[in-house]
């Protein structure tokens, strides 16, 4: 799945803040600066329209990563900043929050220019700017994206644009409707798609060096490896970073087993025996192909089962209503193709089923793939617990995750009850 793709899912599925225990790590070109942290959004400067839209969000407090970043955002004289951190962890509100600060209502010109890498990431950036915006009425947004055509000669008078770079370059060169000189915050959404995506980097680079040298601004990534850090420095001279550690995905807090089984109707009848067993809240199951999906979705329904199927289909908007579904416990179960084994946390989900082991084309296991599709058992220092259903032939596959994981996977007989019930107490 593109990574463009990912980050739309999380944007819309996240209404809320994750909360997270990771480190926030904050380097500065002058360590005799002071740094200011805020753990409520009424120590911000903001007018009190945009702390309604804030609270109307469902952000009640700021996260890890806008404790630290929003008070840098708003400060005067503005500065550069760097912050990377994962999906849902307000990175979208904080620049939102500052956009709007920085925008002056009584100039009716653009003054806050926000590039993203995708049409559709534009327009949800744009759909959180008209929520926290909701009652800065005066302020106005446009979008520099396909399919939004603007007449010759029109003037923009929206204090903010949103927009891909190639459509905001045909804006400010071709059609000369968007004078980079009057901008005063330029903020660089999801920068690791950018460098990841042909032609972007370019592009966006060639926009920054036509604004004022005055410009705030503000670059967010996901990621912060090599080619981020280099992209960074073409664009951002001297920027205040801050790093929130990425979450690594561990198996110590997850109880791993598995189960031979002949064919797909005795891993089904395992899968039966486990709920008649266990307690089981929500539960994602990972099955190889969109087909076997599609079979073991029809027989759970048939069965009585409240499931969901999530597979590279669906469009990402049909996924992430899927997904928001699975996390409001409208469904129980999940079943998913590796469309889903990345990238997507739903807090509540304790227990993944493999209905079969990941393999790579070679047949070997896909060590990568197993380690996420379990990995959702087991995140923000839950306790979690993973069932593979395999069969004989693929049972030195898991011997094969053992070695590679320096772990213990424990085999379990799916018709001993008594075991079960142990296991289950």
């Amino acid at each position: 799945v593109p990574l463009a793709e990912l980050s739309l899912m999380n944007k819309l599925i996240h209404t809320s803040l994750v909360e997270s225990d990771q480190y926030v790590e904050i380097l500065q070109k002058d360590p005799r600066s002071p740094l200011f942290s805020i753990k409520t959004f009424e120590e911000l400067p903001l007018k009190k329209e945009l702390l309604r839209g804030v609270y109307m969000m469902g952000f009640n407090r700021p996260s890890k990563i806008q404790e630290q970043a929003l008070p840098l955002m708003l400060a005067y004289p503005p500065q550069n900043l760097i912050a990377q951190s994962q999906s849902g962890t307000g990175k979208t509100a904080a620049f939102v929050l500052a956009m709007l600060s920085r925008a002056n209502a009584n100039e009716k010109y653009p003054q806050c220019l926000c590039l993203a890498p995708t049409y559709e990431l534009a327009l949800q950036i744009g759909q959180v700017v008209r929520t926290i915006g909701k009652f800065c009425t005066d302020i106005k947004v446009n979008y520099a994206v396909r399919g939004n055509r603007i007449l010759k000669g029109m003037v923009l008078e929206e204090q903010i644009i949103i927009g891909t770079p190639g459509t905001t370059l045909d804006w400010c060169f071709k059609q000369r409707i968007l004078d980079l000189t009057k901008i005063s915050l330029f903020v660089l959404d999801e920068a690791d798609i950018m460098i990841d995506t042909q032609g972007l980097s370019c592009q966006s680079i060639r926009i920054h060096r036509a604004l004022p040298k005055s410009c705030q601004v503000l670059l967010f990534s996901a990621t912060f490896k090599e080619p981020v850090r280099a992209f960074a420095e073409r664009i951002i001279p001297d920027p205040i970073v801050i790093k929130l550690r990425e979450e690594e995905l561990t198996l110590g807090n997850i109880r791993q087993y598995f189960m031979v089984c002949q064919n797909s109707e005795e891993q089904y009848k395992a899968l039966c025996n486990l709920y008649g067993t266990f307690t089981i809240g929500q539960v994602m199951i990972f099955c190889q192909t969109r087909r076997l999906a599609d079979w073991l979705s029809g027989k759970m329904s048939r069965d009585g089962h409240q499931v969901a199927t999530l597979t590279a289909e669906l469009t990402v908007v049909q996924r992430a209503s899927v997904i928001q579904r699975f996390r409001e416990g409208k469904e129980k179960v999940l079943i998913a193709t590796n469309v889903c084994a990345r990238g997507i946390d739903v807090q509540q989900v304790t227990t993944v089923v493999n209905f079969g082991i990941p393999r790579g084309q070679d047949g070997e296991p896909d060590f990568e793939t197993y380690l996420h599709r379990i990995g959702r058992a087991g995140r923000f220092g839950h306790r979690g617990i993973a069932f593979s259903m395999v069969e004989n032939e693929t049972v030195e596959l898991v011997r094969k995750i053992e070695k590679h994981f320096q772990t213990t996977i424990k085999q379990l007989d799916p018709y001993d009850m008594d075991e079960l019930e142990k296991l289950a107490a």
